[in-house]
């Protein structure tokens, strides 16, 4: 027979009874945690290529990246505007102005940017970047260098400046002969000069002081190429590719295509024979002046701008 248990005895009992229900409670809670809350394999399978693909758009971010909307119109003055702060592409743009924010929290300085690029749609503004020499046989379109000569660039867009260019000319000018090419490739077995295929000239206004402009990118001299005789001012367009010139000249420049007769035209003017430190050379019998300008509207497209 059982005995009737008494009262301290009860209490316990009671206790343990009420420590289990809690436990068990609590082992309830978990399994459902466990099973309804955690994430799944298949969960982390998905979210990495998640992860890897926030990290290439990062990259892009950070200047790998930079597009435009071309053919948008926008209304309204830049705030920012200049010499320093024009460039020859697009591109040249966007990295422009990602280069003015500094540090992930720092301030960004530039949070837009346009860039000009039809004759017909830009008017005035179309050819920041491409200069005029405009002589008496027609205008040549230049499209300057300022990411390899900024120094040269500078010193052209303050001519830009000056109400006139009196002194500047052209007074020496040779053929491609029979050496060059009409696309400046010289021939097989040929004399590399006289005549050099070139016409030279000078880019220092009368009553100006001219600073001597420092060495800056020589690339190998093409046809079209526009560089300094040393420091400068005295200058030249050439007519062909001159590989065997190697990188002995800053290049700040080149004539746009369409625009190279006219520098044949002027490589065919009368001459008369002279020496330079004893290399043959013709002299124009009438030197050719020429004047610098900013370009005008005109028609059409220009590519690279």
């Amino acid at each position: 027979m059982g005995r009737k248990p008494n009262d301290s005895e009860s209490t316990s009992n009671t206790s343990l009874i009420l420590l289990l229900v809690v436990l068990s409670s609590c082992a309830l809670v978990y399994l459902f945690l466990s099973v309804f809350l955690t994430p799944s394999r298949e969960y982390y399978i998905q979210l990495e290529p998640v992860l890897l693909e926030e990290d290439a758009v990062a990259g892009e971010e950070n200047g790998a990246c930079c597009r435009g909307i071309e053919n948008m119109e926008l209304w309204g003055n830049a705030v920012k505007w200049g010499s320093d702060f024009k460039f020859n592409s697009s591109e040249e743009c966007c990295k422009a102005c990602k280069a003015m924010c500094s540090g992930n929290d720092g301030p960004c300085l530039c949070d837009s940017w346009v860039f000009c690029g039809n004759r017909e749609a830009c008017g005035s503004k179309f050819g920041e970047g491409i200069v005029g020499l405009e002589t008496e046989y027609g205008t040549l379109h230049i499209k300057l260098f300022p990411d390899c000569a900024p120094h040269s660039v500078t010193y052209i867009l303050e001519l830009l400046t000056l109400r006139h260019c009196a002194g500047c000319q052209f007074y020496r000018a040779e053929s491609r002969g029979l050496s060059w090419d009409s696309e400046g490739n010289h021939i097989k077995n040929a004399p590399l000069g006289p005549p050099f295929a070139l016409i030279q000239g000078k880019l220092e206004p009368q009553g100006i002081t001219f600073n001597k402009i420092p060495t800056e990118v020589c690339p190998i001299i093409r046809r079209g190429s526009v560089a300094w005789i040393g420091s400068g001012p005295e200058f030249f367009i050439s007519l062909a590719n001159h590989q065997e010139w190697k990188n002995a000249y800053t290049v700040f420049g080149s004539v746009l295509p369409e625009d190279m007769e006219i520098v044949e035209k002027i490589a065919q003017l009368p001459t008369t024979p002279d020496v330079w430190n004893n290399i043959n050379v013709t002299v124009l019998k009438k030197p050719v002046p020429l004047s610098i300008q900013r370009i005008k509207k005109s028609n059409g497209d220009l590519n690279g701008m």
